[in-house]
């Protein structure tokens, strides 16, 4: 069976559309007349390959896909029938006609993740890796249930974060707005004033005099060039070279270099624990583990590491010389591989980790709201003192 995007008009007349599945579109095309409906389109989904190379699949659809595969898996209905089911239960098109398309390659003989390969931008390596594993194992179910928390919890993160930078970015972005046209439009008149009375005006009304004319005059240019040189920097990062020398900049700045390094090793040991802990071999575990690290620079460290596990090498030495990993970690680590328990030990290091990073998050978070707050009223201040010091001459002048 394949996906058909679909359009049919029903009794009232109004048009509906939708994704669903048949064997043909004439099947698709009778299935639709049976439900009342004349079809006035019919076209294949699964089949298209812009299908495959360019849907992706949020995070908050990939969570929620996810948990409802484990718990129908979980309750013992076959593979097929669950992505039936999921099918039915999503109301977006897109996430449908996917759990459609992996189902056809289902029931055509694939297995569930060599089906899900067939659309890498919705089903990342680490999903599919974590499947095929659980798919080995026959513990499928439970597989799923450790990648459904996993996610869950970083789209939790990730909602938190975007959610408490709301606030803030609005007021940054008012701010900007008024001071700027404040002093575009309103300080060059109240400044006119005092330079055609001919005296001598304070250091601190110079610069705002200055300043005002520099965003009159170059106000707009100055903008559109910080947006062409970020969309420059952002390009040039699609060259290896500039974007490992970035990287080895981003891990030696102070508080961003404790950011990076705690989010990509927490996620290096949450990969490594769901994959160890499906049945995935620890070379193959720790090779997918590496290449979801999204620093270049910690990433060939982690590589490295691999490596010395694949000549003899322990596993808690291995990672312990990357120099990314805490005391706790290592110490956490190694008393796994001596217990038989790393998945484990993972697990709670990996749990530390995390708790380490929210922590950082919120009292950053916490902070930047009043830093805006001083920083703006600071400089709404400059620009008030700087009008009034004039006024303060002028009258000890006429005293």
């Amino acid at each position: 069976m394949g996906a058909y995007h679909y359009q049919a008009l029903n009794k009232s007349g109004t048009t509906n559309k939708g994704v669903i599945e048949a064997d043909s579109e004439r099947h698709a095309r009778q299935l639709l007349r049976e439900q009342g409906m004349v079809p006035t389109q019919v076209r294949a989904l699964a089949k298209q390959q812009k299908l495959r190379h360019k849907d992706k699949l949020s995070a908050q659809d990939l969570s929620l896909l996810t948990r409802q595969l484990a718990t129908l898996l979980a309750a013992g209905i076959p593979v097929e029938e669950s992505l039936r089911g999921v099918s039915e239960q999503t109301e977006k098109d897109k996430v449908r006609g996917l759990i459609i398309g992996v189902r056809s390659k289902v029931l055509e003989g694939y297995a569930l993740a060599q089906a899900m390969g067939e659309f890498p931008n919705a089903f990342p390596e680490l999903y599919r890796a974590t499947v095929g594993a659980g798919e080995q194992t026959g513990r499928l179910d439970l597989v799923l249930e450790k990648l459904a928390d996993y996610t869950e919890n970083q789209q939790s993160t990730r909602q938190k974060i975007q959610q408490a930078l709301i606030y803030p970015s609005l007021m940054i972005i008012v701010s900007i707005a008024i001071i700027s046209f404040l002093l575009a439009f309103v300080v060059p008149k109240i400044i006119e004033v005092f330079t055609g009375s001919g005296q001598e005006l304070p250091e601190m009304t110079k610069v705002l005099i200055s300043l005002s004319d520099f965003i009159k005059s170059y106000g707009l240019i100055t903008l559109l060039l910080i947006v062409a040189l970020l969309a420059v920097f952002k390009r040039s990062l699609a060259n290896i070279n500039i974007r490992t020398a970035w990287h080895k900049i981003l891990l030696k700045l102070p508080i961003t270099s404790y950011l990076v390094r705690s989010v990509n090793v927490a996620r290096y040991i949450h990969t490594f624990g769901i994959l160890f802990s499906a049945g995935v071999s620890v070379l193959e575990t720790m090779r997918v583990s590496a290449s979801l690290i999204t620093n270049l620079v910690m990433r060939n460290a982690f590589d490295l590491a691999t490596i010395r596990v694949r000549e003899g090498g322990s596993i808690s030495q291995s990672l312990k010389d990357t120099g990314y990993l805490s005391p706790m970690a290592t110490h956490l680590i190694a008393s796994g591989e001596k217990s038989g328990q790393i998945a484990t030990m993972m697990e709670k290091a990996a749990s530390h980790l995390d708790n380490e990073v929210k922590r950082l998050i919120d009292t950053a978070l916490t902070l930047l709201e009043p830093l805006v707050i001083l920083f703006m009223g600071a400089v709404v201040l400059f620009i008030v003192l700087a009008t009034l010091l004039p006024v303060f001459s002028m009258e000890q002048l006429v005293s």
